[in-house]
């Protein structure tokens, strides 16, 4: 008898074994993610420091939406046994939340346990450019370039971080190259878009024109076409650009004040007055016009103040 109860409690070790390894196999060919956690619990149940079913749960998690949930799973397993993918997978669901220090730890703890994580290095990357750490960040996307050097993202990021520290030169040959590699309709708009920051208008036009060509349905790219016709003095084509901005977007206030002061450069007053009511009907609604500074949230005042200002006093004029 003695011997039969030995043997039964060997037994149904074994057997809990085989179940969760079963569950386990059957989570991993799941594709609803709540069934998928449902079988993963089951596991982690029998087995408490099964790492593998703390992961897959884990990346259910956060697929769901649940990243804190996510960030519990992936600690659990660094606590045990830290690698580079459960610090990435982390540092992904810290960058969910916002968590941009955490993310950025997280991810440089994994490419420092694997230095070829390329994935990591360029997140590292992106989230020191969140976290305004400019030349650090352009060190570290020069470093994917090196390793990657054909991906026009990297180099439209890195771009991003030259212009933040004033490199336009850096900046713009970093835009060029990604239009190189890629010319499509949103590497032109991007560089089309930096060229309308440091005043390259018509460099600019040329840019957005491309880019509008290969994708119409883009509202910035016609609404910063049509600045940079009012800088060129265009004011018919700044008015038509202006147009189709609004048709994608009714409350668009900049586009209504680019109408407004493109047809006041044209003398065409009437319609001038009502596009700069409209505006402000949304900017500053049931107030008085009474400072410049009511528009401070306009891409006008904070990108062409002095412009803007000569503008705005014209067209208060008409009230």
């Amino acid at each position: 008898m003695k011997r039969l109860l030995i043997t039964l409690l060997t037994i149904i070790p074994l057997l809990s074994f085989g179940q969760a390894k079963k569950a386990l196999r059957k989570a991993v060919r799941t594709t609803d993610l709540n069934d998928k956690i449902k079988l993963l619990n089951q596991v982690i149940a029998e087995e408490p420091k099964n790492l593998d079913a703390y992961f897959y749960r884990a990346i259910a998690k956060n697929d769901l939406g649940n990243y804190h949930g996510a960030i519990v799973d992936y600690s659990k397993i660094i606590i045990e046994e830290p690698d580079a993918d459960t610090y990435f997978n982390r540092g992904n669901s810290r960058y969910s939340i916002k968590d941009f220090i955490g993310a950025k730890e997280d991810y440089a703890k994994a490419f420092i346990l694997d230095e070829n994580f390329i994935d990591a290095l360029y997140s590292l990357a992106c989230v020191k450019l969140d976290l305004e750490e400019y030349e650090s960040a352009i060190k570290d996307f020069t470093s994917v370039i090196k390793q990657a050097p054909n991906n026009p993202k990297t180099y439209i990021l890195r771009a991003s971080a030259y212009k933040a520290i004033e490199q336009f030169k850096n900046a713009l040959t970093d835009y060029s190259t990604a239009i190189l590699i890629a010319p499509n309709a949103n590497n032109y708009y991007n560089r089309g878009a930096f060229l309308m920051d440091i005043k390259y208008y018509q460099e600019a036009n040329k840019d957005l024109t491309k880019s509008l060509r290969l994708n119409r349905n883009n509202a910035f790219g016609y609404f910063y076409r049509g600045a940079s016709n009012l800088f060129l003095g265009k004011f018919n084509d700044a008015i038509s650009d202006f147009n189709e901005a609004i048709k994608f977007d009714a409350m668009d206030f900049d586009a209504y004040l680019g109408l407004a002061m493109a047809h006041n450069k044209n003398n065409e007053l009437v319609q001038a007055k009502i596009y700069f009511d409209r505006a402000n009907s949304i900017i500053i609604p049931n107030k008085k016009l009474s400072s410049i500074e009511q528009y401070s949230n306009t891409f006008w005042f904070q990108n062409q103040y002095f412009y803007f200002n000569n503008s705005i006093i014209s067209l208060a004029k008409m009230d």
